[in-house]
């Protein structure tokens, strides 16, 4: 049968299959990649129109057919290579394309709300402002100065009148006298920038590595994935600034990549400072309107550099020129939750598909790509020596076997920061663990506070007297008496980063010390004010988690301490060794950045330990190469290929019951789909090592395949086949391809 008015629709369900809607009439048929509203059982939803359907399926009755309500957009929203992008990823994720849709626009856009820009107002001078003496306002002073203000800037935002003092009634009685109007800001031409537009005064000098990078980069303007490797302070982000000179010479548009924690003041203004163009900053502290507002902006080629965190990937772009992806090792850019991607392989495929350059920054790259890099299908750069000549720091173990510790602090720690910080230096102290302390224990009893929903203990936050759990955010006030024998002996355990910042101000109280966590700067700009003042030597002692330990430049900083991480060298998670690896050198960057040397301090109960012997002597890319060695004996991912299914019901049973299933269900596929040569291999039920968080019981299974083709052929399967069953109806359970967080 044929049928003009048909569509295919990608409907947010989790229903994977694509959706048939009759346009009618009396409204104008939408074209393919546009928003329509559409019926769905009793809900109205925003969907993605994706094809015109010409022959539609007999076993299809065309009578029971609904119609869609509203079309949204008379242009494609995204453009037809986001089509393939997101297919891509809904096959590769084994996610339904109507949902991966609908995540991929900002909030305002699922809800309805039209793609397009509002204008901008501004106040500019009328022909009879320009003529008018100041002298005939002199008895309306406030109207006067705000008349001589317009004359020098005739142009100008309410809110820059706002900023300099003047008022609405001021401004209100200017403009019924016709001394200045309110009018709409035109435009500005899309992709209007060049070489003109690029600060040649800013520019650094590059040494000879920076130089053979950015001439790497530049050599070929078409799909070419690079790894940027270069330890810590090598100049990275110069090399990124210079290649992405040729983007804005030729009018085209970059973005770039950054993990959450990495977009600092420091970064912003130097892409601020190199070229002056409209860069859009996208980040999880905009609301829904600045979000959409970039969005539009980087669509209609307004915005010549965007740099975001994760979701920027489906930022799209009108005229692409490149893509940067900034310490892409970071865990940040894989999705945990919904639907989970990792950024950083989607800028791969979208790099691919748009045929620009891609490149990725790290001086800790990922396993996987490192093993792409050793394949042949990354090009490899590297940045061996820091820039501005300043000097490798030092690593030192320090055995704290038998030591007594004043909150975690050693005595040898102490003195060595005590001979940094009498020299004018500033010291940094790293610890990843927020609030007082980790746990709070009665001492008659040995009662200790546990979450009620989840197997976790409560986390202490002294300084506001309450007690939190970190997992689900449930929180009460600190008790006074134990709830199990009634004493008052409670008592700590443990160290976060709010008691180590009470025990160095007792111990150092001639030098100002800051802490930088994400309870310290929940208040907006409280982070960019103390970074300030760290930059202005306010602060000699910082004290902080990863929020302090990444993406930051201190000249004066000389001493980077790093303590408790000895959990990580045990843990049951084999991407562990990789990940404290990773941080430990990304924290110790930050010694010694400029012309004073710089000293790196690792506290710990086994200094004796290979992992930590092969980085101090060796580095990274030494301790990857032995780890990656044992990856490849223990069929471990970069070279099988791995899916975690999740599980989680408040009800144990309803898990048992679907558990059952899974096993039932999955060995014939398994011994179907894999074969003796490509095995497939499954690993669970088992419960998750947190088994239970807010409320919920939580197992997984494991499935893993030497090919990567057959492990999405089975997990494509056992989703069809899992569906069928009732019990998977009752438990909430997801796919994760690639999984990061294996907690």
């Amino acid at each position: 049968m044929t049928h003009k008015t048909l569509l295919e629709v990608a409907v947010p369900t989790p229903l994977t299959r694509p959706f048939n809607y009759l346009c009618p009439a009396d409204i104008s048929l939408p074209v393919i990649g546009a928003r329509v509203v559409v019926p769905f059982g009793s809900r109205e939803l925003t969907a993605m129109v994706t094809g015109h359907v010409d022959e539609l399926d007999e076993s299809i009755d065309e009578s029971k057919l609904k119609a869609i309500i509203k079309v949204l957009d008379d242009a494609p929203l995204q453009p037809p290579s986001f089509h393939k992008l997101l297919t891509w990823a809904s096959n590769y994720y084994h996610y339904s394309l109507g949902e991966i849709y609908s995540q991929s626009w900002p909030a305002l856009l699922r809800k309805g709300e039209a793609a397009e820009l509002q204008p901008v107002m501004q106040l500019q001078l009328t022909e009879q402002g320009k003529l008018t003496e100041l002298d005939e306002l002199k008895r309306a002073k406030k109207q006067q100065q705000l008349l001589a203000h317009m004359q020098a800037n005739p142009i100008q935002l309410p809110q820059q009148l706002k900023d300099n003092d003047f008022t609405t009634p001021a401004i209100k009685a200017c403009s019924e006298k016709g001394l200045i109007e309110l009018v709409e800001k035109p435009l500005a031409q899309p992709c209007s920038w060049n070489e003109s537009h690029i600060n040649q005064d800013d520019k650094l000098v590059l040494n000879a590595e920076q130089a053979i990078a950015v001439a790497a980069i530049n050599d070929k303007p078409f799909y070419q994935t690079s790894l940027l490797l270069g330890i810590t302070g090598s100049g990275k982000t110069e090399v990124y600034l210079q290649a992405i000179e040729r983007v804005i010479s030729e009018g085209k548009q970059a973005l770039v990549m950054v993990p959450e924690i990495g977009l600092t003041p420091q970064t912003l203004g130097r892409f601020q400072r190199r070229f002056n163009v409209p860069i859009v900053f996208l980040h999880s502290a905009l609301n829904d309107k600045e979000r959409l507002d970039g969005f539009l902006k980087a669509k209609q080629g307004l915005a010549a550099i965007i740099i975001g965190t994760r979701s920027a990937i489906f930022t799209p772009l009108l005229k692409p020129g490149m893509i940067i992806v900034d310490e892409e090792h970071d865990s940040s850019f894989k999705q945990q939750d919904t639907f989970r991607y990792n950024a950083r392989d989607l800028a791969v495929v979208r790099a691919n598909i748009e045929n620009i350059p891609l490149v990725m920054g790290s001086a800790t790259p990922s396993f996987e790509t490192i093993h792409n890099a050793d394949l042949g299908k990354y090009q490899l750069l590297t940045l061996t020596k820091r820039a501005a000549n300043a000097s490798t720091a030092s690593h030192q173990l320090i055995d704290i076997k038998g030591l007594q510790l004043q909150s975690g602090l050693s005595p040898q720690l102490i003195e060595l920061m005590r001979h940094h910080l009498t020299r004018g230096n500033q010291v940094m102290i790293f610890l990843n663990r927020r609030g007082y302390a980790p746990a709070l224990l009665c001492h008659e009893c040995g009662w200790l506070g546990n979450c009620q929903r989840c197997d976790a203990n409560y986390t202490v936050h002294q300084q506001y007297r309450y007690i939190q759990c970190h997992h689900c955010g449930d929180q009460h006030a600190i008790p006074y008496q134990c709830p199990g024998c009634g004493s008052t002996q409670l008592a700590t355990a443990g160290v976060g980063t709010e008691q180590l910042e009470h025990t160095i101000n007792e111990l150092f109280p001639e030098f100002n010390s800051v802490r930088i966590d994400r309870d310290s700067t929940r208040r907006k700009g409280a982070l960019d004010e103390s970074l300030n003042a760290i930059n202005n030597n306010d602060y000699q002692i910082l004290i902080g988690t990863q929020m302090l330990a990444k993406g930051h430049h201190f000249p004066d900083v000389t001493l980077v301490a790093i303590l408790d991480v000895d959990s990580a060298l045990f843990s049951g998670d084999f991407r562990a060794s990789e990940k404290l690896a990773q941080l430990y050198l990304q924290v110790s960057g930050r010694a010694g950045r400029a012309s004073k040397p710089g000293q790196v301090a690792l506290q710990t109960h086994h200094p004796e330990h290979a992992l930590l012997q092969l980085l101090n002597d060796k580095g990274y890319m030494a301790f990857s190469e032995v780890a990656m060695k044992e990856r490849r004996v223990a069929q471990l991912p970069p070279y099988w290929h791995m899916a975690l299914l999740r599980i989680e019901s408040h009800k144990g049973d309803l898990i048992t019951a679907f558990n059952q299933t899974i096993h039932d269900v999955a060995m014939p596929l398994l011994q179907q789909i894999g074969s003796k040569d490509h095995p497939l291999r499954q690993i669970g039920p088992m419960p998750s090592p947190m088994e239970r968080r807010a409320g919920k019981y939580r197992w997984q299974v494991i499935f893993e395949a030497s090919t990567r083709s057959r492990l999405h052929a089975f997990i494509e399967a056992l989703q069809s086949e899992l569906a069928k069953h009732k019990s998977s109806h009752k438990v909430r359970w997801s796919i994760d391809v690639d999984p990061i967080d294996m907690v």
